[in-house]
């Protein structure tokens, strides 16, 4: 694999999900389509990457069950799973494009189940090729970070 990958590349996937108010004080989250929850693992944590910067966010499902959404965007394994101790960047992600609520947001699909892609439609974006660990690995950092 290259060292950079653009977001047109052919090896891609993009999701063109939603962007939705979450909750009494109006905070965005990304809602993926029914149709496309396949490629994002329910209750996982994954590295998302935003205006070139790689943070980590838990994939969930919603209520309903169909489709899978992303609450925030976070500094650390360990503030994405506890939130409320850290800075959610999905709202400063948001000023810094012209997207609006009830608009659509891409979502690409670097590794599926590791590494995604948020981006604003219309952008050509560049991001850091990175495979994920095999699943030995990847277990022994989960055990080191909580």
């Amino acid at each position: 694999m290259a060292d950079r990958i653009s977001s047109d590349h052919s090896s891609l996937t993009t999701v063109r999900a939603t962007l939705v108010r979450s909750g009494g004080l109006d905070r965005p989250k990304v809602e993926i389509p029914a149709d496309d929850a396949d490629a994002f693992p329910d209750g996982e944590l994954v590295r998302v990457v935003a205006d070139d910067t790689e943070y980590r966010a838990r994939i969930e499902s919603p209520l309903t069950d169909e489709g899978r959404e992303i609450r925030g965007l976070y500094d650390s394994p360990t503030l994405a799973r506890n939130p409320e101790e850290g800075e959610n960047h999905l709202s400063s992600w948001l000023e810094g494009t012209n997207v609006e609520f009830d608009q659509s947001v891409l979502v690409d699909v670097i590794e599926e189940g590791f590494k995604y892609g948020l981006r604003e439609p219309g952008q050509r974006v560049f991001y850091e090729a990175t495979e994920s660990p095999d699943e030995s690995l990847a277990d022994i950092a989960s055990g080191l970070d909580e």
